[in-house]
C-alpha cells in the first residue's frame, strides 16, 4: 500500500466502565491508525471492545486514558458519522427526510439539504424511493438509507458497526459489493467493525485483530489482494492463505473469550 497521511490516530487508549458494581476494562492501551482514504477493518471475539472503539472515535464515550485524533481537512465538516447494525431510521420520516436529518440538525439550508439527499440517494440506488417510509422498505434498502444518511453529512471518517450483520446472506453479498463501489467512488476513510473475517478480507485494506477482553491490538494484517476487488477474490490462493493465517489467531481469542468470565456487556 502506498504511504498515505494518517487520518485517524489512536494512542494508548483505554476504556473502563462500571458493570454490576465492578470496574470492567473494555479496551486496554490500544494504539492504531488509519490512513486517509483507507478501509480499515476491525475484528475480534465478542466482548473485545470493537464497538466501544468506534464509539470512542465518535466521541462517546470519552476514553479513560490515551489520545484520539482525527485530522480535519475541511473546516466545519463533521469529523465522523456512524452506520449501525440496526438502521436506526426514524419511522415517521420519509427516506429523503431521514437522509437530511443530520443536515437539518447542523442548520444546513433546505436547498442544499435536498440537493445532497438527491445525490446520496442516487449513489445508493434509491432515488425512486425518496418519498417512501422505512416500513415500506426491505432490510437491505433500509441499510442503504442509513449509509446515505451518514454520507450526506460528508464526514471526515465513516464509522461502520457491523452494518450488514442483520441481513440475509444474499442481500449481504450484494451490499458488500455496493459498499466497495461507494467507497471507491467517494474515497472516504472507513473504520469498519465486523464479526466476519471473510467480509473483512473482501472489504479491507488492513485488518486489526483485537484480543478477548480487555481488548488489545493482537495483530495488524495487510490485505494485499489488489484493487478493485470483487467476490472472485475468494477463489484466489492468496485469499485462502490469509484467511487461514488470521483465523488461526482469531480462533485462539474466540476460545479464550468463551472460557473466561462472561460477565459484563459485550461490545
Amino acid at each position: 500500500m502506498p504511504t498515505r497521511a494518517p487520518k485517524v490516530l489512536v494512542n494508548e487508549v483505554s476504556v473502563t466502565f462500571e458493570s454490576h458494581g465492578r470496574s470492567v476494562v473494555a479496551l486496554d492501551r490500544i494504539s492504531l491508525h488509519a490512513h486517509a482514504g483507507e478501509f480499515l477493518c476491525v475484528v475480534g471475539p465478542s466482548g473485545s471492545g470493537k464497538s466501544t472503539l468506534l464509539r470512542v472515535l465518535a466521541g462517546l464515550p470519552r476514553q479513560s486514558a490515551g489520545d484520539v485524533r482525527i485530522e480535519a481537512d475541511r473546516p466545519g465538516a463533521p469529523l465522523t458519522a456512524m452506520v449501525f447494525q440496526e438502521h436506526a431510521l426514524l419511522p415517521w420520516r420519509t427516506v429523503r427526510d431521514n437522509v437530511t436529518f443530520g443536515l437539518e440538525n447542523r442548520g444546513v439550508g433546505r436547498a442544499e439539504r435536498e440537493a445532497r439527499a438527491r445525490e446520496m440517494l442516487a449513489m445508493v440506488g434509491l432515488t425512486r424511493f425518496a418519498q417512501h417510509y422505512p416500513h415500506q422498505l426491505s432490510g437491505g434498502m433500509k441499510q442503504r438509507v442509513g449509509i446515505a444518511r451518514a454520507l450526506a453529512n460528508d464526514p471526515e471518517v465513516l464509522l461502520m458497526d457491523e452494518p450488514l450483520a442483520a441481513l440475509d446472506a444474499q442481500t449481504r453479498t450484494i451490499m458488500q459489493e455496493e459498499l466497495l463501489r461507494i467507497w471507491a467512488t467517494l474515497g472516504k476513510t472507513v473504520v469498519y467493525v465486523t464479526h466476519s473475517l471473510e467480509e473483512a478480507l473482501l472489504l479491507g485494506d488492513r485488518i486489526v485483530l483485537l484480543t478477548a477482553r480487555p481488548g488489545r491490538v493482537s495483530q495488524v494484517y495487510a490485505v494485499d489482494l489488489g484493487r478493485p476487488r470483487g467476490l472472485e477474490v475468494r477463489g484466489s490462493p492468496a485469499y485462502g492463505a490469509l484467511l487461514e493465517k488470521i483465523w488461526s489467531q482469531l480462533r485462539e481469542e474466540v476460545v479464550r473469550a468463551m472460557t473466561e468470565d462472561r460477565g459484563g456487556e459485550h461490545a
